[in-house]
């Protein structure tokens, strides 16, 4: 029996995906728990993940010892265990496709985040994961970096489903939406369908009240004229950012440019919100769920977060609620001179940085894991 709580959020239109991987969750049976009893219709990996799993257990020693043996390198033991378990897990979730006529029941796959800005490579990692995993419910993640970009509007016109990720700014976001109608005229000109054809736009929630409420802290504690102005603020930034998104995704998914591609069968982009554990303790645990919820959304949360909106959230369509409001916190942050353009730039880099630097401790374990290997071969 589905959540009542759950249930009810996936009935104003937001689909509740999970952002977790690991080996056990599938062969267990719990993510095929999570479907039945709390409406989970996605899942979404990155790096970070991975690295967590992969090193934090013994659950993958059986496949790098495969790989080691058949003289794999490190990259290439990470590529077979990721295609595994992203391919069980498109497995486990294929029924949810399948009903939901491709909506959702998607599982992604994030490019090496150190290609983030070489386009000409995170094109040929996404194509050669595409091939690898091959399943029609897989979702290649890709950086909203610059570069990132085009890459994005090629591989969606070669048809290739595209999770676009850390996206934090507004203007970014319409590039990103720009992208994936570029890639569907390209598609649709070549003669292919594109019906079958999905993206999600990975708009990140929680990092930026994480950023911005640093800022206003500072100006709490100088005190001065400021002091009241900035307390005020504190905790509206992030939501203000993603309800502003999600205004410009109306403006262009309503758009004369999109309905031509809408009668050809085109699905919307739809924003999915990420970063959505809540950072501050002073803050409600599910807010980012209950103030963004609404037509036409993903939220992908940790497990923590799905078991927290189950006990106590609540769902009501909030997403385009006081939009006005939001824009006016925009304006009151510039008068305080906290610059969003500077915001969301850095959390881009620091966000590539983040997940970099997961791959690289990802690459020394398992080149731990593989010279012990090694030697009790030797032996």
């Amino acid at each position: 029996m589905p959540n009542a709580r759950l249930e009810q959020l996936s009935k104003l239109g937001t689909s509740v995906w999970l952002d977790f991987i690991q080996r056990d969750l599938m062969s267990s049976g719990k993510l095929r728990e999570l479907i039945d009893e709390d409406g989970v219709v996605g899942l979404t990996a990155n790096p970070t993940i991975f690295e967590k799993a992969i090193v934090g257990s013994d659950l993958y020693d059986s496949t790098i010892e495969r790989e080691v043996k058949a003289g794999k390198g490190e990259d290439e033991i990470f590529d077979a265990i990721a295609y595994e378990d992203i391919g069980a897990a498109c497995d486990v979730l294929r029924p949810v496709y399948d009903k939901t006529d491709g909506r959702d029941g998607y599982v992604s796959i994030e490019v090496l985040p150190e290609l983030a800005n070489d386009t000409a490579k995170t094109i040929e990692a996404a194509k050669r994961y595409w091939n690898a995993v091959s399943r029609p419910n897989l979702f290649i993640k890709v950086p909203a970096t610059e570069p990132g970009i085009p890459a994005i509007s090629t591989l969606l016109g070669q048809g290739i489903n595209v999770n676009i990720t850390l996206i934090f700014s507004i203007e970014r976001y319409r590039e990103v939406m720009n992208a994936y109608l570029e890639g569907l005229e390209t598609l649709s000109k070549s003669g292919k369908p594109i019906e079958k054809v999905a993206s999600v736009a990975s708009f990140f929630v929680s990092r930026v009240d994480t950023a911005v409420d640093k800022q206003l802290e500072a100006k709490i504690a100088a005190g001065g004229d400021d002091a009241a102005k900035a307390k005020a603020l504190l905790g509206k930034a992030a939501i203000a950012n993603a309800r502003i998104a999600y205004e410009e995704f109306k403006k262009i998914f309503t758009g004369d440019r999109f309905n031509v591609l809408k009668a050809k069968g085109a699905r919307v982009q739809r924003p999915l919100w990420a970063s959505t554990s809540t950072k501050n303790p002073a803050y409600r645990d599910v807010v980012y769920v209950e103030e963004l919820a609404g037509p036409d959304i993903v939220n992908t949360m940790p497990l923590a977060t799905i078991e927290a909106f189950a006990d106590h959230g609540v769902a009501e369509r909030r997403i385009d609620k006081d939009v006005a409001g939001a824009h006016q916190v925009m304006k009151d942050l510039a008068t305080l001179g906290i610059d969003m353009d500077e915001v969301t730039a850095k959390l881009e880099e620091e966000g590539v940085a983040s997940f970099t630097a997961s791959i690289v401790k990802l690459r020394e374990a398992l080149a731990k894991k593989k010279e012990m290997l090694l030697q009790a071969a030797r032996k």
